[in-house]
């Protein structure tokens, strides 16, 4: 069938207009549609706007293809229906649009809100609705065409600003009420602070403070306001003062920072500040704090006369107790060599052993409260190596249990996982038997004796099992305790135990420096000594000692001091002291090891020993020298001289500082006075055999 005319163009519409059978309705066949239907028809398919055209008394629906996007799923059943028929649920709107529109007449809708079912569903729609009259060919209305836009989204859009600008109304009468009454609350802190408020520009000048100013500093506002923050300022502290306003102006705020100001009577009053800038004004606060810094320096000189008293307590105690020790050793020692001499005037040589054996013990008990009183000041140099605790405490059974005596049982419990430390073992070892010997005292009747070693960690705050929260660093420990089942201490002997000379047992007994020595020898190790004792319960003392990464030295290197040879040919040692005498005996020994020695007196002369081409295997050395050079900076030229050169440092207490009281690099090693000649002999052969 050839297309009319009107449809040429195409388009969807077009398509479903030509295609569609119009028999069953009012319009007939397209070739007998009216002139003017037909150019309706050709100007609808060709806007851009959805257009309808109600054709006929009932309003036969014949639209574009943007009127179908309006119809939505009803689309194409609306094509050709009528009016009523299709829009059923507008069918009394559009009854009255057709009574107008065929008699002639206009309508025009705004915003015209409808429910439609266009997408099975009812919508509220809201749309711009032109009708207007179709003229036929002999000028009478046929039909009405209606121009549709709908506006819902725009309705919705205008509605909802509507709403939030209601709100934005309410929320900004709300906000001015909420500032007035935070302006009148703001007006009365102003008035009523106790504590110094103040507007400061850039310059300093100020222009506002508050009445808190005149009780305060004595000043009213009138006589602050126009003058620099710097009249006001304690002389000393202007400086400071300055420098503060300058970063408070960089930064934007200063917080917790203390001046004085002066008062008006001319006295100084701190006050502790935190301002913020705002552009170029400074808005700040102070609370005057004089009262708590006089509290807070009355505490302070307490604190210390407690502390000088409590240190003058602890000297006394100390000299008090070093006195009676060196007394007995000395009276010992002298009146041995006295008798001495007179049986060797009196050529009786038949009872000398027994006064040599006399003065050498009281010289051995000499010599082993020294490291005793090192250890409590913590001052002593530790010859630290990595250690497993489980090993060293399995070896030491034997003997703690020869030591405690069959009265005692001891169990031992250490597990083979244990983490390694950097110990003295020599230190930890002699600390081990003073606990048990400790707890043996404890239990005169005999009792049980439990050494236990195991991993510990410590959380932040969270402290151990015998300490408060916090009392130990975080971090990873061993923990190594003695346990006894004896008589316990009360709470007031656990605060003083590790205090020096400080003993419950009976005079003559004990010197009261075990558990201070063992305190500062952890203490210096980087541990914590704690104790837990109940009265009639028993004691346990723990100590935690920190975990060392590194592994274990071999036992086999422990022991080559012990299985060293004698000197081997060519070996030479420099020896570098200012006491004659012992230079002299130091010689003696390794002159009798089979070493070749070489001497000096001063550091400067074993220097240019050092710088010659003699052959130099070990330097010993003592720390304190004359002549501006002492023993560790002489070691530290000689092994610029000589890398690897090994050095054996003899030291006490006063010369430490030089060395340190830290762990000393490979290569170096300490040999503290005093100590026998035996010692040394067998020092020197396991340092210079690699030991």
């Amino acid at each position: 069938m050839t297309r009319p005319a009107f449809l040429a163009g195409g388009g969807e519409m077009a398509d479903l207009i030509a295609a569609f059978d119009w028999t069953g309705t009012p319009l007939g066949p397209i070739s007998q549609w009216p002139q003017s239907l037909q150019t309706t028809v050709a100007l609808i398919l060709r806007s851009p706007v959805p257009i309808v055209t109600l054709w006929g008394p009932d309003g036969i629906m014949i639209y574009n293809d943007a009127y179908s996007g309006f119809a939505g799923g009803r689309h194409p059943r609306l094509l050709g229906s009528k009016v009523r028929e299709g829009w059923h649920e507008v069918a009394d709107f559009n009854d009255n649009v057709m009574k107008v529109g065929l008699a002639g007449g206009t309508l025009a809708y705004q915003d015209q809100e409808l429910t439609l079912h266009r997408s099975g569903r009812p919508e509220q729609v809201w749309m711009n609705l032109d009708y207007s009259p179709i003229l036929d060919e002999g000028g009478q209305p046929a039909g009405v065409i209606a121009i549709v836009v709908e506006t819902t989204a725009k309705v919705r859009a205008e509605r909802n600003l509507r709403v939030t600008a209601e709100k934005l109304a309410r929320l900004n009468a709300d906000l001015e009420q909420r500032v007035a009454e935070r302006t009148a609350e703001r007006d009365r802190v102003w008035r009523f602070s106790r504590d110094l408020l103040l507007v400061v520009g850039r310059d300093g000048i100020f222009r506002d403070v508050n009445p808190a100013w005149l009780p305060v500093l004595g000043y009213d506002a009138d006589e602050i306001i126009g003058h620099s923050f710097l009249d006001l300022v304690w002389a000393e502290d202007a400086r400071g003062t300055t420098v503060a306003h300058d970063s408070l102006l960089v930064e934007g705020q200063l917080l917790s920072f203390e001046n004085r100001l002066r008062h008006k009577d001319g006295t100084p009053r701190w006050i502790s500040w935190n301002s913020v800038t705002e552009g170029d004004v400074v808005y700040g606060y102070g609370r005057d704090i004089t009262a708590e810094k006089r509290q807070a320096a009355a505490l302070q000189l307490a604190e210390e006369q407690l502390r000088q008293a409590q240190k003058m307590e602890a000297v006394g105690q100390l000299t008090g107790g070093l006195a009676h020790d060196f007394n007995n050793l000395l009276t010992a020692i002298s009146g041995s060599l006295e008798l001495l001499e007179q049986r060797v005037r009196q050529g009786r040589l038949g009872a000398l052993d027994r006064y040599m054996t006399a003065a050498r013990g009281a010289v051995d008990r000499a010599a082993a409260l020294h490291p005793r009183l090192l250890a409590f000041s913590r001052q002593q140099t530790l010859d630290p190596s990595p250690t497993d605790i489980s090993r060293l405490v399995r070896g030491m059974e034997d003997l703690v249990r020869r030591t405690v005596g069959p009265g005692i049982a001891l169990d031992v419990d250490t597990p083979i996982d244990l983490w390694t430390t950097l110990i003295d073992a020599n230190q930890l070892e002699s600390a081990l038997l003073n606990l048990c010997i400790n707890a043996r005292d404890a239990m005169p009747q005999g009792g049980h004796i439990t050494i236990e070693a195991g991993n510990r960690v410590i959380q932040e705050a969270a402290g151990a099992p015998d300490m408060p929260a916090g009392d130990i660093p975080a971090g990873q420990y061993v923990r190594l305790s003695v346990t006894d089942t004896g008589v316990g201490m009360p709470p007031d002997v656990v605060a003083r135990a590790f205090d020096p000379f400080f003993t419950t047992k009976p005079i003559g007994q004990g010197t009261g420096l075990g558990l201070s020595m063992i305190y500062g020898f952890v203490r210096q190790s980087g541990g914590q000594v704690r104790i837990r004792s109940e009265v009639g319960q028993g004691t346990t003392v723990s100590l935690y000692l920190p975990r060392h990464e590194g592994q274990e030295r071999a036992a086999e290197m422990l022991a080559i001091a012990q299985a060293a040879p004698r000197a081997k040919r060519g070996e030479t040692v420099l020896v570098v002291d200012d006491e004659p005498t012992v230079r002299l005996l130091v010689t003696e020994v390794l002159d009798e090891l089979g070493y070749t020695t070489l001497e000096a007196a001063d550091g400067a002369s074993g220097l240019r020993i050092l710088e010659s081409d003699a052959v130099i295997d070990l330097l010993v050395t003592d720390v304190g020298l004359p002549q501006g050079m002492n023993g560790r900076q002489l070691a530290d030229a000689g092994r610029e001289l000589r890398p690897g050169l090994k050095v054996l440092f003899i030291t006490g207490y006063a010369e430490n500082a030089v060395i340190g009281n830290e762990r000393l690099p490979p290569g170096l090693h300490i040999q503290t006075k005093p100590f026998t000649m035996e010692t040394l002999g067998n020092r020197i052969k396991g340092i210079l055999s690699g030991g």
